[in-house]
């Protein structure tokens, strides 16, 4: 009996990896994404980060089924590694500070100014394409304090360590000490795309997953973070 039992919960067991999904997604989706998961009753589990460090995981070989970046060029550098993307969700820049700013060139009265890195994450390129629109950029380049990813650039800003920081309109919900000063518009246009990782340990998993993402139920619940279609 006791060695009936045990196969029972290898095969239980097994039959659980086979429908967990592993996500990987920018780390401005972690609360959304976690509710949407709940509400699909499929067991995921996430790794929430900047979109090009994902992207460097992918590319090292992690075992994830669906990648989930914040723009479309970091889905293009993992293009042979994926399924056909789809454009998902889509976001606005704010400026997030306690000084009475009301347009980017208010931006150049401040000393320190946080951005997700914009070499790399796709929030800090954002940003800093739309200062470059404004014609902005070469001045403030120097008072930019990088972050690792765009809740670092809002804790520098809520921490009293920078003045104002560019982030996104969904992460600017979570401010407490901190206020919404304006929103960038017109700004750069911001995607979310989703794909299937090709050879994923998982992919039928991750391809329900996405069509879930995809649907009425998940649109509202990324309408209630203030995440566009």
């Amino acid at each position: 009996m006791p060695r009936v039992f045990f196969a029972a919960l290898l095969v239980l067991s097994a039959c659980a990896r086979r429908d967990e999904v592993d996500v990987s997604a920018a780390i401005s989706l972690q609360d959304a994404l976690r509710e949407v998961a709940a509400a699909s009753h499929q067991r995921v589990v996430f790794n929430f980060a900047g979109s090009n460090v994902l992207a460097r995981q992918i590319r090292a070989g992690a075992p994830v089924d669906v990648f989930l970046p914040a723009d479309e060029a970091t889905m293009r550098s993992v293009s042979d590694l994926v399924e056909q993307p789809v454009p998902l969700l889509s976001n606005q820049l704010v400026v997030v500070s306690n000084l009475p700013l009301h347009v980017l060139a208010d931006l150049l009265r401040c000393n320190r100014i946080a951005l997700a890195d914009p070499s790399a994450v796709p929030a800090g390129v954002y940003a800093r394409e739309a200062l470059q629109a404004a014609g902005l950029w070469t001045s403030l380049q120097p008072r930019v304090v990088p972050a690792e990813n765009v809740r670092a650039a809002l804790a520098a800003v809520e921490g009293g360590n920078v003045d104002a920081a560019i982030v996104y309109a969904t992460d600017a919900r979570m401010a407490r000490r901190t206020r919404v000063a304006f929103a960038i518009s017109p700004g750069p246009r911001i995607v979310y795309p989703v794909a299937v990782v090709r050879g994923s340990p998982h992919r039928e998993g991750g391809r329900r997953f996405v069509e879930f993402l995809r649907g009425a139920e998940a649109a509202a619940i990324f309408r209630k973070y203030g995440f566009r279609k």
